[in-house]
């Protein structure tokens, strides 16, 4: 059965078509719940917390969109909600002009390509994405990372197409500022 026939059976009852739902998107739902949260442990419970409103509101899904959209925007609340719980501190990006430097003047031949290994950069981004908050770091990873377009990450995350366009121009001049700063260093 193609998505829209497991859906429609899920929706049906259909337990083995639930289960191959959950089997389907298991592995998305995983990785981009922990690309937001950044730790195993929240992101297997993400996924959990997913997969129980997937099948708490499956008869609401009205196939206009893709199921993966739907659970994209499912994980994005809850990874969302979790961080309001705990009241992360976030450095604020709001205000773009601090972070928005003039790119003409920006020396990026002295990045030391050859001396840097990929794994040091991959820890500086890292470091600067966890620096993201939680609304920024949805916006820049559905667009930047998983590829998705500006429409599809405003229905994910129920953001106007300038709103997702304001979001991640300000989340990518704050990596661009805070890895040209650790490369610095």
């Amino acid at each position: 059965m193609d998505e829209q026939q497991l859906v429609l059976a899920a929706q049906a009852g259909d337990k083995k078509a639930l289960t191959e739902l959950v089997k389907m998107y298991e592995k998305t739902v995983y990785n981009f719940a922990f690309k937001i949260c950044r730790e195993p442990e929240k992101a297997e419970n993400t996924m959990q917390e997913t997969f129980l409103s997937m099948i708490k509101s499956l008869h609401q899904f009205d196939g206009k969109s893709k199921l993966s959209t739907w659970l994209y925007r499912i994980v994005a609340n809850h990874c969302l909600m979790e961080f309001r719980k705990k009241r992360h501190r976030f450095i604020s990006i709001d205000n773009e002009d601090e972070f928005i430097e003039d790119t003409s003047s920006a020396d990026w031949s002295t990045i030391p390509y050859q001396s840097i290994e990929n794994e040091e950069l991959r820890k500086i981004l890292d470091d600067a994405i966890s620096k993201l908050s939680p609304d920024y770091r949805i916006v820049f990873m559905l667009r930047d990372v998983e590829g998705f377009s500006t429409e599809e990450t405003g229905k994910m995350t129920e953001m106007s197409g300038p709103a997702v366009k304001s979001r991640l121009h300000r989340a990518r001049a704050f990596l661009r500022k805070e890895i040209n700063e650790a490369l610095k260093r």
